[in-house]
């Protein structure tokens, strides 16, 4: 676990933390709409990239280049982020390459793109946020060019080293320079929260 030891997140949401985000910083860090086999299910480790990439025969080859890339990530306690390169609705990964990324350490996934075998993959021991499930096999249109590089997910930039929250309401992008004020101050706004919705029931009875 390392440094995600380091930081307590216990009663934290996306919805604090993106609230703390938006005092510190002025562009988008929130990714929404993204679908888990295991609901309930709280995501938090440094982001590890690969960037997905339009298919051109004349700039790669059609070789699966998949297990070259996540050979070049570091897996443990990290989360893999798999930026679509533009296609959302493409498959990324299914049951078989995502036991290959619980194999090689990593916490957890987050894309925009879509996955297989959701069913599946809710008995791995990794937690998974993604744009949603197809049954098309990947590779038709995408296939993954870098490893350790600046991606986009859903038009949020993720650099590695990243800190990635997500939960069932969605996913927040902390910059990992300020991932401790962040969290700190996520935990103000949900007690100043919890007070105010308590006060407001209180003068209800």
């Amino acid at each position: 676990m390392g440094a995600q030891a380091d930081h307590d997140i216990e009663g934290l949401s996306s919805a604090a933390i993106c609230d703390a985000m938006a005092q510190r910083f002025d562009h988008t860090a929130h990714i929404l709409d993204l679908v888990t086999p295991t609901p309930g299910e709280v995501l938090f480790g440094q982001a590890a990239t690969i960037r997905y990439f339009p298919n051109r025969r004349d700039h790669h080859s059609e070789t699966d280049r998949f297990d070259q890339m996540l050979d070049a990530v570091t897996g443990a306690g990290h989360v893999l982020v798999l930026g679509a390169g533009g296609h959302p609705d493409q498959a990324l990964a299914g049951g078989k390459k995502v036991a290959r990324i619980e194999a090689a350490g990593f916490t957890g996934i987050v894309t925009d793109g879509r996955l297989r075998d959701l069913e599946e993959i809710a008995e791995f021991d990794l937690v998974v946020y993604c744009g949603g499930e197809t049954v098309r096999a990947a590779g038709d249109d995408v296939t993954p060019l870098a490893a350790n590089v600046p991606v986009e997910v859903d038009g949020v930039g993720i650099v590695p080293g990243d800190w990635i929250f997500a939960d069932g309401a969605g996913a927040v992008v902390i910059p990992a320079n300020a991932v401790a004020d962040i969290l700190a101050d996520a935990r103000l706004i949900e007690e100043k929260d919890a007070a105010a919705v308590t006060a407001a029931r209180l003068r209800l009875k």
